[in-house]
């Protein structure tokens, strides 16, 4: 399948370039777009890729491919509608859009959004455990714990290539344009900055929420607190039955990323524990635990990234519904303007837009 990459930042190179190629046998690129001239020529050598754009319309219109993988950073609802308006089917980045009107706008046709640890083999394996158990039904409560060091501290192995030869200002005002119509103009930097981080990396924790029990029915509770990104606490009611709390806490010199989501349910527990998200084929660890406190320790070392490409190809070739598509994706960013709310309403701060 002959697909095109939009964004050669991070997660391109050091994720998607070393799977599309080991994985020659299902995808071909043919084609790579970034703003930057110089992005998009290491992108484009190392895959071996001559077709390389500043623009994406440019390559839109000069075609050659059945698909595009939107890597960029930032809102993608625009470049998604422009890629569906063309033909093509998208796998998109997470998060699908900044605002309710950007998924609004999207045309029909085949859209699949990358959340890459719902294709992880643990997070179906405790699937699959808490469908036998009854669903979520049993379910107690789900706790959520993050530590998340910096990136550039997640990243120090991956030589990365840095983009010095584009203008972000031009590109922030935009992206504060969207978050002004989700949250509303008057929305102070607190505000912003939680919804950032909601969509930007709890994200992440919301679909797998979604996955296991249906997206929160509630947001009763949040909190932030400490420097920078600080920590966030978010805390509600499931869609069926019991509660979720959200822990996630930014500490830029963490020695490791760690990501734990506990599944309390009636008789026991399912546990996962997920490493850093750029370490490929690092495994995540699913402990079942069960009566007599026996526990089951699973860990499988297939690349969720590479899973979800897979299953991307099936989508496209044979028709298989991928795990989120459109109305997922629009899920994950109404729940994120829940928790912006709520923070707002809790601290007497300013709340508008789509988010009132």
């Amino acid at each position: 399948m002959k697909v095109a990459l939009v964004g050669c930042g991070a997660v391109t190179q050091a994720v998607y370039v070393p799977l599309l190629s080991r994985r020659r046998d299902l995808f071909e690129v043919t084609a790579v777009c970034d703003l930057s001239r110089t992005l998009a020529d290491v992108v484009g050598d190392r895959l071996g890729v001559a077709r390389r754009y500043l623009s994406l319309g440019d390559m839109l219109a000069d075609g050659g491919f059945d698909a595009v993988i939107m890597l960029a950073s930032g809102s993608h609802g625009e470049a998604v509608r422009q890629a569906l308006a063309a033909g093509h089917a998208v796998l998109c980045e997470k998060p699908l859009a900044l605002t309710q009107a950007e998924v609004a706008a999207l045309p029909e046709g085949r859209l699949m959004v990358g959340y890459m640890k719902q294709y992880d083999p643990a997070v179906l394996r405790a699937e699959q455990e808490l469908a036998a158990l009854g669903g979520p039904e049993v379910i107690r409560t789900v706790e959520v714990t993050v530590l998340h060091p910096s990136g550039e501290s997640q990243l120090a192995f991956a030589n990365l290539a840095q983009a010095r030869d584009v203008d972000v200002a031009p590109l922030r005002a935009a992206e504060d344009a969207l978050v002004s119509q989700a949250l509303g103009a008057e929305a102070p930097a607190a505000v912003r900055a939680l919804y950032g981080v909601a969509l930007g990396s709890i994200c992440h924790d919301l679909s797998l929420l979604r996955r296991f029990t249906g997206s929160p029915d509630e947001i009763s509770h949040v909190a932030t607190w400490g420097p920078g990104p600080g920590s966030i606490e978010i805390s509600g009611s499931l869609p069926v039955r019991g509660r979720f709390s959200i822990r996630w806490h930014y500490l830029e010199d963490y020695p490791a990323y760690r990501e734990t989501v506990a599944i309390h349910h009636d008789k026991g527990s399912l546990e996962l524990v997920f490493p850093s998200p750029y370490l490929l084929n690092a495994p995540t660890t699913l402990t079942v635990v069960s009566g007599g406190e026996s526990r089951t320790e699973v860990r499988d070392v297939t690349e969720a990234f590479e899973t979800q490409l897979v299953a991307f190809h099936a989508f496209v070739n044979e028709g298989k519904p991928p795990l989120t598509g459109k109305d997922g994706g629009l899920a994950d960013i109404v729940t994120a303007q829940r928790i912006a709310a709520r923070y707002a309403v809790q601290n007497d701060l300013p709340i508008g837009g789509e988010a009132r």
